[in-house]
Order: C-alpha cells, then sequence, then structure tokens
C-alpha cells in the first residue's frame, strides 16, 4: 500500500506515459492514470523549478488537459488566482482518473530560455524530455510524498538515456522503475536515432552521452575525452567526495534548439552548438558548460540555500544565496575546466578577463546592488537581453559573484601564506560521501565554514560586495592574484570563442556595442560609449560603415584606421535611415590580463589537483 496523501488522490502509484514519436513536429504527449478515491481534489502543473529559480513551468504551452473516469469525460476547473491549478470533483466509485496533456513547443530556436513561450526541445533527430512538463500532482503534497512509474515512448529506432533505472523495454517503449516525484523531475532524459556513450572512470561511475543532430558531430576525440575523464578526477579531488550513485552528462548537440544547461543530482542536461566537436572556437566558447553543471551536483543540488530547498514545486522560491548557488559554480566551473585541460592556462585567464570587462562595461550597478540583483532573479531571467549594460543587470549573479569567489580564494591564499584555499572550504561545505539528498544552508552557514578556514571578517566582506553601488567591476581577486584586467588591440582567443558562438561581433570596449553578423542587429549599447553618444538603440540595424556595405572586416578596418574623425555608421531603425557619427579615434579594444607584480596565485589556482 502506498501513502495516502491530501484530497481524493490516493497512492500507491501514479503511471505517467510520455509519447515523444511527433517531439521533432514540436508535439508532446503524456497519459497519467492516477488513483483516487471520490471527492475533492486539487491538481497542480509544476511552476517553481529546481535550477531554474523562478516560476518556468511553461504552463502557456500546456494544451488543456482531458480527464476521464470510467469512460466519462470528468469536468475541472482552473483556479482564479493561480492558472497552475486544476479543481476536480472525483465522482463516487472512482478508483483511476486519467488524465492527458499535450504540450506544444516553439518551432523556431529562438527565444529565452525560461521565457513564457516554450522553446524547442527536439528535431527530426533528437529530443530532450524535461518530466515536469508532462505531468499534474496534488497540490499541498511533498513531492518526496508522491510516487510515479514512468514509461517514454520513443520513435522508432532511437535510443534513449537518463538517470532513471531501465527495468523493460519493449520495441520503442522504455519502463522505468517506480520512483518519487522529486527524483522523477531531477531525471531528465535525452533521445536520439545515434547516442555516443563515453566511460569516464570515477567512483561512483560517471558517463558522458550525446546526442546530435548529426551522427559524426557527437565524436569526441581521444584528446578531449581524456580532459573529460580528468574533469571527474579533479571534481573528487576538489570536493573530496561525491553525493550521487552513479553520474550522466547528457550532452545534446544541434543547431536547432538553444544553448542551455541544467543542473541534477545525478545527471546535467546540456545543450551545445552542433558542431561545439569538431569547432576549436565553439568547444572554447563551451568548456565550461559541463564542469558547471557538474559542480552543481554538490553546489544547488546536495547543498542548496534554503530559499530555494522547497518541498514541491508551487511554494515560491527565496533566491538570495544564488550567489553561492550560481557565483560559486562559475567560478568552480572555469577552475576545473582549466584544471583537467578544457582550458588552457592563458584561455582561463583570458575567461576571467572577459567576465571583469563583461561587468565593468554593465552600468547597472550605479542603480543595483548585487543583493537585489539575486533577490529579483525570478524576475530577471525573463528581461530582454537589450540594454542589459545600462541599467539592466540580467543574471549579473553568474559572472560578478564568480569575480568575488575568484577574490575569496585569493585573500586565503594571502592569508595563509598559501597553505590554504578555496579547494579547503569546497571540501568542508561539501564534502563526504553519500546518495542524493538535500542539505540546506544559510548566509551564516557559509560565514562561519569560510572562518573555519581562516578567521576573517567574511561576514563584513560579503556584506560590503553584496551591496555596494558604483565603483565598477570587482577586480580585487585579479589584482590580488597577480595580475590587473587591460586591453589590447587583438582579440583573445576567448574572445573570439564567444563572438563565433554568438554570432556576432563584440565592440562593447571601443565603440560600446554588439552587432549580429547576420543582418547587423545592434544590441547591448554600453552608457557613455560612442555608440550611446550617438544615441545608437538595440533593435536598429547597421547598413553600412563610412559608405561601404556593412561586415564585421568592414568594422574592424574602420578601428584599424584610428581616424580621428572616427566613424560613420549608416542605421536602418523603424524603416527610418540615418548617419550616425561615432566620434571615436582609440582603435579596437579587447580585454585580457596583463601581470603585474607579486606571487602568480592565478597559476596556482589552475594547477591540476588529482592524481588520478
Amino acid at each position: 500500500m502506498g501513502l495516502v496523501v491530501g484530497g481524493a488522490w490516493a497512492s500507491p502509484t501514479t503511471t505517467l506515459d510520455v509519447d515523444l514519436t511527433q517531439a521533432g513536429r514540436g508535439v508532446m504527449r503524456s497519459h497519467l492514470e492516477v488513483p483516487v478515491h471520490s471527492g475533492d481534489i486539487t491538481l497542480v502543473y509544476p511552476k517553481w523549478l529546481p535550477g531554474r529559480h523562478s516560476p518556468a513551468g511553461p504552463a502557456t504551452s500546456l494544451n488543456a488537459p482531458r480527464m476521464t473516469a470510467q469512460g466519462q469525460p470528468v469536468v475541472w476547473v482552473r483556479d482564479q488566482t493561480d492558472p497552475y491549478a486544476y479543481h476536480v470533483s472525483i465522482p463516487a466509485g472512482v478508483e483511476r482518473l486519467l488524465i492527458d496533456l499535450e504540450l506544444l513547443s516553439a518551432a523556431a530556436p529562438d527565444g529565452v530560455v525560461q521565457g513564457l513561450e516554450t522553446p524547442r526541445y527536439a528535431t527530426d533527430e533528437v529530443a530532450i524530455l524535461e518530466w515536469n512538463q508532462l505531468l499534474l500532482y496534488p497540490s499541498d503534497t511533498p513531492s518526496d510524498a508522491v510516487p510515479f512509474q514512468a514509461n517514454v515512448r520513443l520513435p522508432d529506432g532511437w535510443q534513449q538515456a537518463s538517470a532513471l533505472t531501465v527495468t523493460h523495454q519493449s520495441g520503442s517503449v522504455v519502463s522505468f522503475g517506480a520512483t518519487s516525484l522529486t527524483t522523477l523531475i531531477d531525471s531528465p532524459l535525452i533521445a536520439g536515432r545515434q547516442l555516443h556513450r563515453y566511460p569516464l572512470g570515477g567512483e561512483p561511475g560517471v558517463e558522458l552521452v550525446i546526442s546530435a543532430d548529426q551522427a559524426s558531430a557527437g565524436v569526441l576525440s581521444s584528446k578531449r575525452l581524456g580532459a573529460y575523464q580528468r574533469l571527474v578526477g579533479e571534481a573528487r579531488a576538489l570536493f573530496g567526495g561525491t553525493h550521487y550513485q552513479h553520474y550522466q552528462f547528457l550532452w545534446t548537440l544541434t543547431d536547432q534548439i538553444m544553448e542551455d544547461g541544467l543542473e541534477h543530482h545525478e545527471s546535467s542536461d546540456d545543450r551545445s552548438p552542433l558542431w561545439t566537436l569538431r569547432d576549436d572556437d565553439l568547444f572554447r566558447s563551451q568548456a565550461n558548460l559541463l564542469p558547471h553543471e557538474y559542480v552543481h551536483s554538490w553546489n544547488g543540488k546536495f547543498r542548496r540555500p534554503d530559499g530555494l530547498a522547497t518541498p514541491d514545486y508551487q511554494t515560491p522560491m527565496r533566491t538570495q544565496l544564488l550567489w553561492v548557488y550560481e557565483g560559486l559554480t562559475e567560478y568552480l566551473g572555469n577552475v576545473l575546466a582549466v584544471r583537467s585541460g578544457l582550458l588552457t592556462e592563458r584561455e582561463f585567464r583570458d575567461e576571467l578577463a572577459r567576465l571583469a570587462a563583461q561587468m565593468e562595461a554593465h552600468h547597472g550597478r550605479d542603480v543595483r546592488s548585487l543583493e537585489d540583483t539575486v533577490d529579483a532573479a525570478p524576475l530577471l531571467y525573463y528581461q530582454d537581453r537589450n540594454w542589459a549594460a545600462r541599467l539592466r543587470r540580467q543574471d549579473d549573479f553568474y559572472q560578478e559573484s564568480a569575480l568575488l569567489w575568484l577574490e575569496t580564494d585569493v585573500t586565503i591564499r594571502r592569508l595563509t601564506g598559501g597553505q590554504r584555499s578555496l579547494d579547503d572550504f569546497c571540501r568542508l561545505f561539501y564534502g563526504g560521501t553519500t546518495a542524493p539528498r538535500v542539505e540546506s544552508y544559510t548566509f551564516e552557514d557559509v560565514v562561519s565554514a569560510l572562518n573555519r578556514i581562516v578567521p576573517y571578517d567574511w561576514r563584513g566582506f560579503w556584506h560590503e560586495r553584496l551591496n555596494r553601488l558604483g565603483g565598477g567591476a570587482p577586480v580585487g581577486g585579479i589584482i590580488g592574484a597577480g595580475w590587473t584586467l587591460s586591453y589590447t588591440d587583438e582579440p583573445t582567443s576567448m574572445h573570439r570563442a564567444h563572438e563565433h558562438d554568438d554570432r556576432a561581433q563584440n565592440l562593447q570596449y571601443s565603440l560600446g556595442f554588439q552587432v549580429a553578423e547576420e543582418g547587423g542587429l545592434l544590441s547591448d549599447i554600453v552608457p557613455g560609449s560612442p555608440a550611446d553618444v550617438a544615441g545608437l538603440a538595440p533593435g536598429s540595424h547597421l547598413i553600412a560603415v563610412d559608405g561601404r556595405r556593412y561586415s564585421s572586416s568592414a568594422l574592424d578596418y574602420a578601428l584599424e584606421d584610428r581616424s580621428a574623425d572616427g566613424i560613420t555608421l549608416l542605421i536602418e531603425k523603424d524603416d527610418v535611415y540615418r548617419n550616425a557619427h561615432l566620434s571615436y579615434a582609440g582603435g579596437a579594444r579587447y580585454p585580457t590580463l596583463a601581470r603585474t607584480t607579486g606571487a602568480d596565485l592565478l597559476s596556482a589556482i589552475a594547477a591540476p589537483q588529482s592524481t588520478q
């Protein structure tokens, strides 16, 4: 017998059947068989999702549910104040409620990852299944107390991978063992015509599974396979233990699904451009992705801020500690990338320079503290990225907090004469070996752990940095490590890599804007820059440079000329053309780090720690 929960919902187990055979068309379907008894019940669609830190359940793309019992329709009424909730009256004598759902996803790859419109999740070659998108569960019930047994029907000839245990397969239907709703939603699935599986070692074992729109795009070179194998050893050395029984990187390579990454206890849902493994620039731009999501198995899934450790998917999340959850993960993702060989030491420094320069260009700090940025995360995730450099801060708590955790690392190393580092904090705070579970923490827990590594005013350190306004990017860690943010007239390999990935020319540090390679669309005008002074606006199109049709080369050559007369751009906005004169003669500027004096702590941070 299962656990009896509130209302007319009754356990044992709910059966969930998902059909992915039409996923490539943008249609995913599910059928639920719910054990119930007569009476009133409220069913809810998952709203606040772990890892999304916001009410990201795609209710606007969920077709109206069809509910039946004993062959007859069952009437439901949507809640008037919560559109994610459905009120249902279960007729007498009914023991099974049947629910059919349909998720309709966008036909195009563009959009906001967590916006109100559901981005694409499948092509004719690959599919990604997030179980939360295709189920309902009883309101006011902890997700740990709701058992589910899931099955998925794949397109003929396809394969699948997930952290769930397969109990049976019959043709294209794969069945998984019964588990809690918590574990089900924490275990996404990828599928494709062909999956490439690469064992990465470790104890417990780790596997990299790649699904690609073109089979050859999923082939991993021995050099890069070796780096991902070292990643597993470096993570174990950093944290001193694991909190999974097995782990899978689920990596989808396609140009038709938005780039993204989402963390889970025993897997990560990673999405990158199709030719990431064959294109060196794309690979550099994506080098942080898998390390970042892997770190989350410790930081975010095992240890979780108390405001994010909610009992279900309807309780609003409190995001004030995302500077730990996401900021520390962003920093450690880069550290593990260089320690494992996914990035070179020079590329590691260039990535830090890129983050610092990006934060230097973001003037939202003048009016919004980092503290308010993390508090407002459920709103900021939905913002358009235009004007991000002006007043919006978007998700700066990734990049800016990463720089602050670098400063924390450097401070520990300097206070202890190099005897201790942030690695020691990681082993203390995230260490041990357990099966997947959640241990929540508070701000005071973080401060206490840092003080156990080395006594210092860590409370004051973080309060000042979280609440400061203005003052430019927080580069104290870079300076303390023996380097300084500088600019050069040649783009670094990391700058080129991210331009290639973004398909945009990034001139934020000279002319003050980014411009899409195709169509010349301007974005992210930097306050006080020549572009801002000239009145350029995001959404405008760059047509010509100094009288010649726009190309990235034309802009590069104009910057190289360093004309005292500046640069004249032909701009189209709202079907109106005008010339905009940019008074600028400083030449091209790209961020890099320059060596100063003292010990080179970045080299010490980048040094591999694993003996495997």
